[in-house]
Order: structure tokens, then sequence, then C-alpha cells
């Protein structure tokens, strides 16, 4: 669908095209109109315009000073002209300004369905070949390792997805076939150099990034990212399936790239190796405990290599509820209204407490601590109170040390939770059914003015797109088609019981000629006002 706007300084004009035109049955979504050249580029200034159809001679600023300036500024913004002037200079400066038409007035509806047929099919034609398999995969490779990393930053962060989907991913971002199922994880830390700018720094980032492709390139995929430490991560996937894993090589090998970092870039380096993990599946866990020996045995050191230690488990190991941090987060989910994945954000979380930890305290209070800071936030980023939300149970909320057992918490979330959804939810609703009265309201005390889908969107204080969607999905019907039935509804009924004369029912209903007013009444009723009219004489 596309968007359309009428510029004129003949109001009656704009208004007979505005209100006759079937412009749905074209693919035109919204129609804009403008009354001279300052206020259509005040339009273009607020919304994104398809197709600008422009009269020549306006005062202030003329069709193709216009059209000079939509070039300038939104040159995907297809112009057609409109004059009562056929001299041929106009058609040559028109050609000059590569407007898509020269229409002579008075404009027959017929060749201006044509046209403006043809500008669309340009129009889509245009962002086909944008969105082009060919472009598309330019574009792609483009950006090939930001999207590498941004993949890679999920999987260390938890986010769960079938494997046959990340390797579909993997594939579309040009990773070659890799049949092994191991991988190792290597992390450097970057600690002191001559240029320590954040631009020194990503050139130095980059030339680290070289030379891990250069020592180890050879034997295994390199997959890169900077995670939210500041640390750069690589994922080592073995290009063969019947590589022997050789420890002591790659930790000579991370050895040397830390000594070519000093020798070559007169640069620090710390080195953490991970050793083997089952690809994709131990990601999340080596990454989780690479971090902690970074923070427990490197600390402020400085230019470091060690090898992480396999789990001895001589002291018991405290559990993590690892489905509570996962992305997205709860507070994301509540953010984003996606109502079914928090609860099975939930589900997950209470799942893992059970089979992990039971009913232990510790993780009791946790889990509470999370949900209910999560719950909080979001009644108070929508003007509410959580204990307006949740009544009753905001007396257990105040003492959350109460909860005794998983279940109870669990029960407590859910309820929350729905609270919380049903609020949204009657907020929407009441929210939307005032927004649909007052434009209504607006409509009907202004129908003997020039309303618009723009002045309904002023008085409203919303974006005219946004109103206009609003009101199709609440009502089911187009607003411009609410506005025209009004029209016709009060002129047929100022028609059947009144005696004003057919102009002043024209003005009335905010027609500026009474030509235009004949043209829309005979094109919903099949006849002339008069001849309606004389029907009950």
């Amino acid at each position: 669908m596309v968007q359309l706007m009428i510029v004129d300084d003949e109001i009656h004009v704009v208004d007979r095209f505005h209100s006759t035109v079937d412009w749905q049955s074209l693919g035109v979504e919204q129609v804009y109109k403008a009354y001279s050249g300052p206020e259509a580029l005040s339009i273009l200034e607020q919304f994104s315009i398809d197709i600008v159809m422009t009269d020549i001679r306006m005062p202030a600023m003329n069709g193709l000073q216009l059209i000079a300036e939509i070039r300038r500024r939104w040159p995907k913004t297809k112009c057609i002209l409109l004059s009562g002037y056929s001299e041929f200079q106009y058609a040559k400066e028109a050609l000059v300004h590569q407007t898509e038409d020269y229409l002579l007035k008075p404009v027959k509806e017929a060749e201006l369905l044509s046209t403006i047929r043809r500008v669309i099919e340009k129009v889509h034609a245009e962002w086909e070949a944008v969105v082009s398999h060919q472009r598309l995969a330019k574009t792609l490779k483009e950006n090939l390792p930001v999207l590498r990393g941004s993949l890679l930053d999920d999987l260390l962060l938890g986010r769960r997805m079938p494997e046959a989907e990340l390797r579909e991913k993997m594939d579309m971002l040009g990773f070659p076939a890799i049949p092994a199922e191991s991988f190792e994880l290597m992390m450097i830390r970057l600690e002191e150099f001559q240029d320590m700018s954040p631009t020194g720094l990503s050139l130095m980032e980059y030339a680290i990034g070289n030379i891990v492709e250069e020592l180890f390139g050879e034997h295994y995929v390199n997959w890169q990212t900077k995670d939210t430490h500041d640390y750069l991560v690589f994922v080592m996937l073995p290009r063969m399936s019947n590589l022997s894993p050789d420890p002591a090589w790659f930790e000579r090998t991370a050895s040397l790239l830390q000594s070519t970092v000093r020798s070559y870039l007169n640069g620090q380096i710390s080195v953490l190796v991970s050793g083997q993990g089952e690809f994709p599946d131990d990601i999340r866990e080596l990454y989780d405990r690479s971090v902690s020996c970074f923070r427990q045995r490197i600390g402020s050191v400085k230019e470091l290599f060690i090898r992480l230690d396999e789990p001895t488990g001589e002291q018991a190991e405290v559990p993590v509820l690892n489905s509570l941090y996962e992305p997205p987060t709860l507070i994301h989910l509540l953010e984003a209204a996606r109502w079914q994945s928090a609860e099975e954000k939930l589900r997950a979380a209470f799942h893992e407490m059970e089979g992990k930890c039971a009913d232990s305290p510790e993780h009791l209070l946790e889990a509470y601590f999370s949900i209910a800071s999560s719950y909080s936030y979001i009644a108070h980023k929508n003007g509410r109170t959580l204990n307006a939300l949740i009544g009753d149970d905001y007396s257990l909320m105040m003492q959350g040390t109460r909860f005794r057992s998983a279940k109870e918490l669990k029960e407590w979330a859910f309820r929350g939770l729905e609270r919380i959804r049903e609020d949204a939810d009657r907020e929407t609703n009441h929210s939307r059914s005032s927004l649909i009265k007052q434009i209504q309201n607006f409509v009907e005390q202004n129908i003997h003015k020039d309303v618009s889908l723009q002045s309904i969107s002023e008085h409203v204080f919303l974006h005219p797109v946004y109103v206009s969607k609003i009101y199709k999905l609440e009502t089911g019907e187009n607003l411009s088609d609410y506005m025209n039935r009004i029209r016709m509804e009060k002129a047929e009924y100022m028609l059947k019981k009144g005696t004003d004369k057919i102009y002043e029912i024209a003005a009335h209903l905010g027609y500026q000629r009474p030509h235009s007013f004949n043209h829309a009444f005979k094109k919903s009723f099949g006849m002339t006002p008069q001849e309606y009219r004389d029907q009950f004489l």
C-alpha cells in the first residue's frame, strides 16, 4: 500500500480528488491534502509519501519549485504534474525535474487512474529491486561479521534454539559445512596498547582477529564476537570431523598469539582457552566458567595465559537458575506484552528450580526477587502501583521470605502475571474504545469543515497511520469510508426532511463547491441530490 498527496491551491480540486476517487482499489492506503507548496513540504517532513500529485500554478511556491525540492530531499518520491496550461515550456521543465507524468486539467478520472496505477507499479518495482535476492545477498555479505557476532552473543547468553535452526542460520551467514560436533573456546582480554582510544582498540580487535585466523585457520573455523565484558570470544570449530583434538598444539598456538600481539602490535593481552566442549550445547556453560575464571584467577593481573580447569567435583557446586536470566528476560517479555512467552519463561524457571534445587531458601529468594522486581518495574512503567494490580498478593510480596516452597512461589508468580496481563488488556481496550469515540465525535461535530485524517490526528495527538489502522482494526471500516458515510447520511436526511438548497447542503457538509458534493452523492446513491430529493416531493 502506498501513500499519496494531492497539492493544489484550488481547494475544491483537492477535495474532489480526495473524496470521489476509489483510492483503496488502486492500492493507496492514505491520501493527504495540501493547499500550497509549503504545506506540502510540511506534510512530507512528517510522513512517508510515495506519490505527490501537484498543480503547477500556485502562489508562494509553484509546482515545479515544489518538485525540485522533493527531488533534492526525497528522491524516491514520485511526482505527477497537474496544469491547465499546455505550453511546451511547462512540459519541458517537468521532464527536467523527472516527473512521472503531466496531466492537463480538467483531468478525466480514467486518465488519472491509469496514471496512478502506472506510477504505483513503478514504486512497487523499485522496492522489489531493493529487497531482491541479489541485493539482499550483497547486503548480507557486507554485514556478515556483525550478524555472526550477534548470533554468537545469543548463544553465549543462553538463548535457546533448535540445533537445526542454528545450523540453518550458520549456513545463511556463510559458515562452511562443519561436520564436527565439538569446539574449543578462547577468550582474550585487551589490556595495554599504545592507542587506548575506542578507535585504536577497534583496530587492535580487528588485527587480533586476523592473527587468530592466520594461526588457527587451517584447522579451525573461527567464530568471533566481543561480549558485554569487552572480552574477545572465539568459538573454534574444527574444519574436519576426524581432526583429533591436540590440547598441547592449541595451547602453543594460543601462546604464540599472545607473543605475536606483544611483538607486532605492541600490546598486552591475557588469554584463556577452555578445552573441548560439545557444540552447541556446552557453549553457555564454558563461556560462564571462562568469565568466572577470568574474575577469580586472573583478576587485574596482566598478560597471563591460562587453561580452564575441568570441574573437580571436590566442592558442592551451587546451582544457578539460568532460565531466569536467559534472553529474552522476563522484563523484556512483559515490556513487549508477550504474555505467552512470559508464561513459558516462568514455567522453564520453575521446572529448572524443581529439578536443581527443590525448595532451597536461597533459590526461592533469588527467584522471588527476580520475578517481583520485573512485576514492579512493568507496573511502575505503566504508571500503576503493583499493589493496585495484584491486590491481596501484594501482602505476600511484601513478605517474600514467607514462600516455603517452589509450588507456593509459582502459584503467586502466575497469579501476578495473569493480573498484569488482564490490566494491560483492559487498558488497551479502553484506550482504543476511547480513541474511536473521540474520532467519531470530532468527525460528527466538524463535518461542516474540512475534516481530514490530518485534522483528526492532530486532534487526538497521534500519528495518522496509527489512527487509520486502529480505526479499521476496531470498527472494520476505513476512516475515509466512515467520514463519507456520515456526510451521505446527513445529506440524505437534509434532502428528505429539509428545505435547504443543494449548494447550502454542500457547504454544510464541508464541500467547497456544489459540483464536488454532486459528484460524491451520485457515486454513493447512483443519482444526483436533486434527483434524490425529487423522489420525496
